[in-house]
């Protein structure tokens, strides 16, 4: 019984597999190679900066931005005033000038900017907490005046508009 039998084609290809895996086990693996630049990092399904934002956000993204920070402080002491103050501190005055930490403050009365002046610890203080930082520093509170003829910082001592008519 020593008849050969041909060889099946099932043999024939489980012999090539064979000789195919022993060459690739013989052959050195390849290293991957990284492409120069950025690595990619996928945010995932968290939001992003080309998502819609708040407008709040997107104010104080800008105030940041632009260095807008003291103005923006600036701009609060006037326009949250009665806030704060308090209202009725806030109804006899108003503040007039914001000018290097020196805010002048109008009264409406000579015994209101008397007040005034006696509670000006109080409110550097209460503005110092809720402004911040060194925006006012001294609190400078005038009474009522009667109209002035001077415009800016630069004056010539004379009669004022009546020294043009002779």
């Amino acid at each position: 019984m020593g008849e050969d039998r041909p060889a099946r084609p099932s043999d024939i290809a489980r012999a090539a597999l064979d000789a195919a895996r022993a060459a690739s086990a013989a052959r050195p693996r390849p290293t991957r190679r990284r492409v120069a630049g950025p690595r990619r990092s996928w945010t995932g399904p968290g939001p992003g900066a080309d998502d819609p934002q708040t407008l709040g956000s997107l104010v104080d993204s800008l105030v940041s931005a632009e260095d807008w920070g003291e103005r923006t402080k600036v701009g609060s002491v006037f326009g949250r005033w009665d806030s704060l103050v308090g209202p009725d501190i806030a109804a006899h005055c108003a503040p007039q000038s914001l000018s290097e930490g020196e805010l002048t403050v109008v009264a409406e009365s000579t015994a209101w900017a008397t007040q005034l002046r006696m509670m000006a610890p109080t409110i550097l203080g209460k503005l110092h907490n809720q402004v911040g930082g060194d925006v006012v520093t001294r609190l400078r509170v005038v009474g009522p005046t009667a109209p002035s003829w001077k415009k800016g910082p630069r004056t010539v001592r004379g009669r004022g508009p009546r020294d043009t008519y002779g």
